[in-house]
């Protein structure tokens, strides 16, 4: 099976309750959240950590992640900004498909303070 490797910028909070979740997967939105969106590419995490997370919460960690490269098909690559800006727009109904087609396990490939 082919995966793509897929980044998501997450602060202290969320990371602890990707861990209750034994890296299996990401938390459900909350009702003021309707999207989920991992970004395409380190660079771009590393940026949102930085400008957003640190700023906002004292910490930001950028994780890693691999999913099924076939259904991410369905998913329309979004660019919000400059070159490195891509990212997927994942209706947060459609969270628990999205963590049920993750390979293997959540990586904290970077903490940022």
């Amino acid at each position: 099976m082919k995966t793509t490797s897929l980044y998501r910028p997450v602060n202290d909070k969320e990371l602890d309750l990707i861990k209750e979740m034994d890296y299996d997967g990401f938390p459900p939105r909350l009702p003021e959240q309707p999207i989920f969106y991992p970004v395409m590419n380190e660079e771009y995490a590393i940026q949102i950590t930085r400008d957003w997370n640190v700023p906002a919460y004292g910490v930001g960690y950028v994780t890693k992640f691999e999913v099924n490269s076939e259904y991410l098909k369905k998913f329309k690559v979004e660019n919000v900004g400059g070159k490195i800006h891509d990212e997927l727009w994942v209706p947060a109904e459609e969270l628990e498909e999205f963590n049920s087609n993750i390979i293997g396990k959540i990586e904290v490939i970077g903490e940022y303070k």
